[in-house]
């Protein structure tokens, strides 16, 4: 049995951030007011120390449950971990593990493995680990539950014991709402909700019960946006959700195990320095060879068809915050419509601890990103539906059907994507469902590749140009 397989799978999905059937009086007193298409308001953040940020994000247990140190030791004996990507700055047991967990203490003393930010937010990019850029290749598409039972064959009694029930109980409550039907889209949305909903809003405590309808079991699928966007954007989500004190939002992911406020509290306390750290990130510089000429050209383009929603950059830089209209933006509704619609979440985390100083706010529409970085991104829109930046700006080419090439898995240069192959086919006519989970099939709910096709007007020389711009952002 390979033990390291499973419990690989199982930390993956870790990786994450109608009418409730409770009667919570919080969560009737808390106030429902979803936001609306326009410019989003800033707000004052807190101050941090962005190196101690780095440090809280790679070396401490900010997710206080995971499997036994010994349990895991298990796992991998066969085939040790790869440790090539290793960020800098790994102290003590940290230094043994791959980048995307660490390592803690629980309160009975057992040495855990729990996941850490770097699950969704750290990527291989040129052969290099990029802290903050999303994963496009993560894969949530399997049921974590038999590699947490397998993992759970590993574990000695007694508190281990204890600390493995602790964990798996929690996952397999909300296993069910997590996994993707397709490689590279994530299912931290849908996750978080299921999590509020087996939570009091008040005191934190796991109920074996969920008091609020769950979410939908298929999860909706969305991209991982880079952390460096956080210095320009005054809400946290796509939609326009998230806004006012990002602190609460960045620690969400803690919510997995964080029982009671006072844990809460330390944590967010440590969040004020991650939030920190996010916000002083730069994006990555373009690796590869530049055209300057084209690009100075791209960037009157830019300025005459793109800034107006996406910003300018440069000396003087800007950035409008805007939440553009579905029936203007024109891509696919699902997300923000399932945010706008799910009241009950809404309550439950604008009165919840998390809402204290931030609200979540979801607006029926998207917000037009922050260009930096852009691409090293991709895929492109919301949902990871659209495969490069030439597709984006011609929607002639998307392909209805594609997947992603993995041996070897190439960047296109040219195009600002990841190579990929289109099919004629979608999930429907793959082989096997190995196949089909490869597959990404925009005829499914939520995985529509139509609208923003304002770069359909442009000539292929105009094209050409605004994405040679793009490689100096």
């Amino acid at each position: 049995m390979n033990h390291r397989a499973g419990f690989a799978a199982v930390l993956a999905v870790l990786g994450l951030a109608a009418c409730g059937r409770g009667s919570d009086p919080a969560l009737q007193q808390a106030s429902v007011q979803p936001g609306t298409p326009g410019v989003l308001p800033a707000a004052t953040q807190r101050d941090g120390d962005p190196a101690l940020g780095y440090e809280i994000i790679v070396n401490r247990g900010y997710v206080s449950c995971g499997v036994p140190l010994s349990a895991y030791r298990a796992a991998v004996a066969d085939t040790p971990p790869d440790l090539s990507l290793q960020p800098p700055g790994r102290l003590g047991r940290n230094a043994e593990l791959p980048y995307n967990f660490n390592a803690t203490t629980n309160r009975d003393g057992v040495e855990l493995v729990v996941s850490n930010c770097l699950a969704c937010h750290g990527a291989e990019f040129n052969g290099e680990l990029v802290v903050g850029l999303g994963n496009a290749f993560a894969d949530f598409t399997t049921d974590p539950m038999a590699g947490i039972e397998r993992l759970g064959l590993l574990v000695e009694d007694g508190p281990e014991a204890d600390a493995w029930r602790r964990w798996a109980d929690r996952i397999g409550a909300i296993a069910p709402y997590m996994v993707t039907d397709t490689l590279g889209v994530n299912p931290a949305p849908n996750l978080t909700m299921a999590l509020m909903a087996h939570r009091d809003p008040q005191t934190l405590a796991w109920l074996d019960e969920p008091q609020l309808e769950p979410p939908p079991r298929e999860p909706l699928p969305t991209a991982v946006p880079p952390w460096w966007r956080m210095q320009k954007k005054h809400a946290m989500f796509y939609h326009g959700g998230g806004q006012g004190d990002q602190v609460p939002y960045m620690m969400l992911k803690s919510l997995v195990c964080t029982d009671d406020p006072a844990e809460a509290r330390e944590i967010d306390a440590w969040f004020s320095h991650v939030r920190a750290y996010i916000a002083a990130l730069q994006p990555p510089a373009w690796p590869f060879a530049l055209d300057a000429a084209l690009a100075a050209e791209g960037e009157v383009v830019f300025a005459r068809h793109c800034a107006a929603c996406h910003g300018t950059y440069g000396e003087q830089e800007s950035y409008p915050n805007l939440v553009v209209a579905l029936e203007q933006i024109g891509t696919d509704p699902a997300y923000a419509q399932q945010a706008v619609e799910a009241e009950r979440f809404i309550r439950w985390f604008n009165g919840s601890f998390y809402g204290r100083t931030a609200q979540a706010r979801p607006a029926p529409g998207y917000v037009a990103p922050p260009l930096d970085g852009v691409w090293a991104t991709a895929p492109y829109l919301h949902n990871d539906s659209v495969p490069s930046i030439a597709a984006l700006l011609d929607s002639s080419t998307r392909p209805r059907f594609w997947r992603h090439v993995l041996e070897p898995r190439e960047y296109d240069t040219a195009t600002l994507g990841w190579r990929h192959e289109a099919l004629s086919h979608g999930k429907d006519g793959a082989a096997d469902e190995a196949e089909a989970r490869r597959i990404y099939d925009t005829t499914r709910t939520g995985y529509g590749n139509g609208g923003h096709t304002f770069g359909d007007v442009l000539s292929e020389r105009e094209r050409t140009a605004v994405i040679e711009y793009l490689k100096t952002l």
